[in-house]
């Protein structure tokens, strides 16, 4: 690393929503240009229920990555309260296919076939815990009782610390966590457990989502916390710590879905994620950390090799477009509008990017 200047291994999205259809023409391109591999999230329309399914998915996605781009889906499951032990079985033959993810019933988008009570999942993750085949956890319970603030502290307590006991050989990745809860539990845990972080609970905290007029483009689940624990994230993650790793839970909706009576949850962060995560890092005094957190700890944590092909980072300006094409809609990026002091420059094709719309 020299002043304004990053030469750094190409990275990875531990954590990514392409969805489907129309859309993957804005999202594949989006992610591809500066990350090699992601792991895709199975929370579809109609949920990717088996590794037949997950084939079928990821054939789509690879329709849409441009030429010459190297970029590899890693899939994942849906687990229900149904889902068959074979399924598991065929996962673990299956070298693309990265994990399982568990979402409480309801908690959040296309998750209405979600586990209604992880008990009902036992033989699975037994399964899992014996073919060592990850299991991600959206880690908030889905109860009307608890504050949404809570809901991530109140899984630790009642879904994942009894989890960890009971199954003590299965790899776990605690999901974009949110919490300095959540941020200690890791640290503290034993190397068979990770967790993602976004660029945007980095970047923002509850006050930027809702004071002085709410802002839906920032309306997320699990949602925006207090700034202590945006602070807590941060230093998880400049820490060095291999617990911890990128991914980005890019999530697009289109506008007519985000500004709306009910607007859905999700941040698009794909197009420009890795620049706002050097930003982060310099802003902490750590961008000698990067590379570990994007590009080394989430392929070590997977059994993955580290990837042999290098980016480059330019600290040079650029303002990100208002908006993208999104499947006959358009679809707002994080800091739509506004400047962003870091690109990706890639050594053979220049900057990465683009400010097209």
């Amino acid at each position: 690393m020299s002043d304004g200047r990053i030469c750094m291994t190409r990275p990875d999205d531990w954590h990514l929503h392409l969805r489907d259809g129309a859309a993957l023409q804005t999202t594949v391109p989006h992610s591809a240009r500066c990350f090699r591999r992601a792991i895709v999230m199975p929370n579809l329309e109609t949920p990717v229920t088996s590794v037949a399914a997950a084939a079928q998915y990821r054939a789509r996605i690879a329709e849409q990555i441009p030429p010459g781009a190297d970029f590899v889906p890693l899939m994942t499951l849906y687990l229900t309260d149904t889902l068959p032990v074979a399924e598991i079985d065929e996962a673990a033959r299956t070298p693309w296919l990265a994990a399982v993810k568990y979402y409480p019933a309801g908690a959040t988008t296309n998750s209405a076939s979600g586990v209604t009570a992880i008990e009902n999942t036992w033989p699975v993750l037994e399964r899992m815990e014996q073919l060592d085949v990850p299991l991600l956890l959206h880690g908030e319970v889905n109860d009307a009782e608890i504050d949404i603030f809570d809901r991530e502290a109140v899984f630790i307590d009642r879904i994942l610390q009894p989890l960890v006991k009971r199954f003590p050989r299965l790899r776990l990745v605690l999901e974009h966590i949110t919490t300095r809860e959540a941020a200690q539990f890791v640290a503290e845990a034993d190397a068979r457990i990770g967790a993602t972080i976004t660029v945007h609970h980095l970047l923002f905290e509850r006050s930027d989502m809702l004071a002085g007029g709410i802002r839906p483009h920032l309306y997320c689940l699990p949602v925006l916390k207090r700034d202590l624990h945006r602070k807590a994230l941060r230093a998880a993650a400049t820490s060095g710590k291999r617990r911890f790793f990128a991914g980005t839970d890019s999530a697009p909706h289109p506008v007519t879905q985000k500004e709306s009576a009910c607007g859905c949850a999700g941040v698009y962060s794909a197009p420009a994620a890795l620049e706002l995560y050097a930003e982060v890092f310099e802003q902490e005094q750590a961008l000698d950390r990067l590379e570990g957190f994007v590009s080394f700890h989430g392929a070590d944590f997977y059994g993955q090799e580290r990837n042999s092909e290098c980016i480059e980072l330019v600290r040079e300006p650029w303002s990100l477009p208002d908006w993208h094409d999104f499947s006959g809609d358009r679809v707002k990026p994080l800091r739509a509008g506004e400047t962003v002091h870091w690109q990706v420059r890639d050594g053979q094709s220049g900057l990465a990017r683009s400010n097209a719309s």
